[in-house]
């Protein structure tokens, strides 16, 4: 009976083991998604790449700068714009507290004088004059004071010789120095051009001089046990060290230097965008010395925009450790 039984069973359809030993059970598990597969349809295999999402494509340096600096720009024109709204209600109603509108042109009338002035090469003329006379003095300021800055921050002696002389000669304005350049130099351009050598070469020379005494000492002694000799210890250690603090000079000299300089342009000078405010002014020409006033500070921010610039490019570490202080 019980081999009847098991003829019956083993007479029923089903999987049977092969005769090598395997699984057919385990054997369709194995090949199942490949029959799957096969049995897929055109149409779902469209489907499946259409869900995939598309190649994402880098951002490019300009869109990653305007997402980092967005809300700086934002308040960048709040500021501004600030600013010329309480200029545009000051002159429109005509505020006489304790200041006192009631000359002051509107923001119209110096727009009526940009368009004016366009029409000829005159006002051109003397910021090219101006600009100029801020190139030559600034360069002539950075190349003498930074070397001069890191010798007398490294040398007791250098910093004994020059200090002295430094302190002696900085307080003095440089309205100050108008009539002593006029009798030193042969030409008045010179002597404007060396009235803003002097506005800007004080804080670059002292901002240098405070980046080499700042420096850790340990880098240098680091330095010195490596086989560093001395050009190669200002070359490879100091300067990159010295290099933020120097560019803080540069930045503040070149807004000193703008200053020194319409205070030369205004006293002594016959070109230039101060002696153009000037005369405005001699001529009660308000919107002109408006005009001259916007011009100079656009100058200076242009000015102290590509120092910034030239200091990314030139420390660009620095762009990489302040991106977590944002």
């Amino acid at each position: 009976m019980r081999a009847l039984l098991q003829q019956e069973v083993d007479s029923l359809p089903g999987d049977k083991p092969s005769e090598d030993g395997d699984d057919p059970a385990r054997s369709r598990a194995a090949h199942a998604p490949s029959a799957i597969a096969a049995s897929a349809s055109p149409m779902d295999a469209a489907a499946t790449s259409a869900s995939k999402p598309p190649f994402a494509a880098h951002p490019t340096r300009a869109a990653l700068w305007l997402q980092a600096n967005a809300l700086s720009m934002v308040l960048w024109v709040i500021s501004i714009g600030g600013l010329l709204l309480f200029w545009y209600l000051g002159t429109k109603y005509r505020w006489d507290f304790y200041m006192r509108f009631t000359n002051v042109p509107t923001p119209g009338e110096v727009l009526s004088k940009v368009a004016e002035v366009s029409q000829s090469t005159r006002f051109l003329t003397h910021i090219g004059i101006s600009v100029r006379r801020i190139l030559f003095g600034f360069l002539i300021a950075a190349a003498i004071g930074i070397p001069l800055g890191l010798m007398v921050g490294r040398y007791r002696v250098a910093r004994d010789l020059v200090m002295p002389i430094i302190e002696v000669l900085r307080p003095i304005p440089a309205i100050a120095w108008v009539p002593m350049a006029i009798m030193l130099w042969p030409t008045n351009e010179v002597s404007i051009v060396f009235i803003t050598f002097l506005g800007s070469f004080f804080p670059i020379l002292l901002n240098t001089v405070h980046g080499v005494r700042s420096l850790d000492g340990v880098l240098i002694r680091a330095a010195r046990c490596l086989g560093a000799h001395e050009v190669r210890l200002f070359t490879n250690v100091m300067l990159p060290g010295v290099l933020p603090h120097i560019f803080t000079g540069l930045s503040v000299g070149m807004g000193v230097a703008w200053v020194s300089l319409i205070a030369a342009e205004m006293i002594s000078g016959q070109f230039g965008v101060g002696y153009f405010t000037w005369e405005a002014y001699s001529l009660v020409s308000y919107p002109e010395i408006g005009l001259g006033m916007i011009t100079i500070g656009l100058l200076g921010l242009g000015c102290s925009g590509a120092i910034q610039l030239i200091g990314l490019a030139v420390m660009p570490w620095l762009s990489h450790s302040n991106a977590g202080k944002r």
